[in-house]
């Protein structure tokens, strides 16, 4: 089952991602102040970082996986995204569509009352509540979440310091460290740091040459307005674009090559 687009509400943008060295933190976030401010959850948290939970979905086949590593185009993943360490309500369920170089998002809040039975609850009904955009996002993931019998397959937490431009439309700069994860297939967004394995013990960040970085950072815009500050970025600080994938590598570090080899053996960040 692929994905309709007519009429859905979405979010259309470029994702451009790099790695990083935590000595760049500073300055770039001095750097781009000129042209952005610290978004509401950033603004308020602990050195305007704060704590993003994702629980990842997938086929039992890993169908959504296999789509990503063997480079389909117009491929998605689904999440449920929460905040703060406590994983607090309202939830959201994401799609990320690729399609060709542009990402295409929906999104839908989910209220507490309706987790997880808006998964798993054969009864469950979209709120008649809802307005328009809610209600087709919220439906769309949940169609696709039946037909691929997806299920929750890896628990993702990391710390993002974000920026929203104040001189585009839109413009989006977020810099995540600390990345953890374990297997997770239970339908929870709270955390067990006991079960977290963190990113910064393994290797993910050095493919291409790249030592010594350990931040993931994404500049997101609209694909036919990119501001010239972003190149200008780009250009000053000498970034090289990469993939990077959350999902793929929290599979790796969570899940053992005895359970899933072919996952670990096809995987390339190219």
């Amino acid at each position: 089952m692929s994905i309709d687009e007519k009429m859905l509400p979405r979010l259309e943008r470029y994702e451009i991602k790099y790695v990083i060295p935590s000595s760049l933190v500073e300055p770039i976030s001095d750097y781009i102040s000129v042209y952005c401010e610290l978004d509401k959850h950033s603004e308020t948290a602990d050195n305007n970082y704060y704590l993003v939970n994702s629980l990842y979905f997938d086929s039992p086949g890993f169908v959504l996986l296999k789509n990503r590593l063997w480079g389909k185009d117009n491929r998605f993943n689904m999440r449920v995204r929460a905040y703060g360490r406590e994983a607090d309500f309202p939830y959201f369920m994401e799609i990320k569509q690729k399609k060709g170089n542009v990402i295409i998002k929906y999104r839908a809040v989910l209220e507490q009352e309706e987790w997880p039975a808006a998964l798993i609850a054969p009864a469950y009904c979209i709120p008649d509540r809802e307005h328009t955009t809610q209600w087709k996002n919220k439906a769309l993931f949940l169609r696709l979440a039946a037909s691929y019998a997806l299920e929750p397959k890896v628990l993702t937490q990391y710390r993002r310091r974000a920026f929203a431009s104040v001189v585009d439309d839109y413009a989006r700069v977020t810099m995540d460290i600390d990345m953890r994860s374990y297997y997770q297939e239970e339908y929870n967004l709270v955390p067990d740091s006991r079960r977290m394995v963190p990113y910064d013990d393994e290797t993910i960040y050095d493919w291409g040459g790249d030592s010594g970085n350990n931040v993931v950072l994404e500049i997101k815009c609209y694909p036919n307005q990119v501001p010239t500050w972003v190149l200008a970025l780009i250009q000053n600080f000498q970034l090289n674009r990469r993939s990077f994938s959350k999902y793929v590598n929290s599979l790796l570090v969570s899940h053992s090559r005895a359970s899933c080899p072919d996952i670990n053996e096809r995987y390339s960040p190219y």
